[in-house]
């Protein structure tokens, strides 16, 4: 199997992503708390055990997205400042009805060297989560500035300057050196044939707690696009892109099966 196949593969979804998309997608709007018990209830429609689903949660708390409450229904956890900022700029990216105007300028962030390799990982990770890509070990490119970007510096305490540029006239050759949009067009091919399957595999009136598994894996798997696809504008993107089509199926099918995720949701949350 390519790893294009292994990464959009739409029938499993990890415990903590698993976690990520229900606080975005659901939790985000009903006070961004939830219970223990009702996180293992929401979680066992997608196969996800009550053991994965706390040691999730604990490290979700270890790493400053998740922080213990106290509800009526008993202990639980609720979002933290920076988990709410995160879902927020994940959910602009997720739901947005066409990419944001391009006015030919790029957004280049030059970082200070960071030593330790746990903390460039990370931040590579976030920077690309953000839509960046880099040039160099130190030189970071996008198509626009990022909301997050300030909070994801200051929290990782380093330094970083940052430039608006047009680069006239390069911009093609910028895309080409930073992005493999080949591969990431392959990767939405696959993922809108799988989704194609993974939907049509849901019977008409089906209950609704497998509608909220469906729907979870659907948007799980787009959600991967955040890592990957910084959303160029159309003017440097292929002729007939494959995301497009990609998007397209995904805001459908994700709008027509969420009154009923939505329902199974309330359902086990009260």
């Amino acid at each position: 199997m390519s790893a294009v196949a292994r990464t959009f593969k739409l029938d499993f979804v990890h415990a903590r992503a698993a976690l990520f998309d229900l606080y975005g997608d659901h939790l985000r709007t009903r006070g961004g708390q939830a219970s223990v018990a009702a996180l293992v209830r929401l979680m066992k429609p997608l196969e996800i055990a009550a053991p994965a689903v706390r040691t999730a949660v604990s490290r979700m708390v270890r790493q400053g997205w998740l922080r213990p409450v106290r509800l009526p229904q008993g202990p639980g956890y609720g979002l933290t400042t920076k988990c709410v900022r995160r879902l927020d700029e994940a959910a602009l990216r997720i739901y947005r009805a066409g990419t944001p105007s391009w006015h030919g300028r790029w957004h280049l962030i030059v970082l200070e060297p960071v030593k330790d390799r746990q903390r460039r990982e990370r931040l590579r990770a976030d920077l690309t989560f953000l839509g960046y890509a880099s040039l160099s070990e130190t030189a970071w490119i996008g198509p626009r500035s990022s909301p997050e970007l300030d909070n994801l510096l200051d929290g990782e305490g380093v330094r970083a300057d940052r430039f608006d540029a047009a680069l006239e006239g390069v911009s093609q050759e910028l895309v080409s050196r930073a992005w493999d949009l080949t591969a990431i067009g392959e990767a939405y091919e696959h993922w809108l044939s799988e989704a194609v399957t993974l939907v049509g595999a849901l019977p008409e009136g089906a209950p609704a707690d497998q509608v909220f598994a469906t729907r979870s894996r659907l948007v799980h798997g787009w959600r991967n696009f955040l890592f990957r696809d910084p959303g160029l504008p159309p003017e440097l993107l292929p002729p007939a892109w494959p995301g497009e089509k990609a998007r397209s199926y995904f805001e459908q099918e994700a709008a027509r099966l969420l009154p009923a995720a939505a329902a199974f949701v309330d359902r086990e949350l009260s």
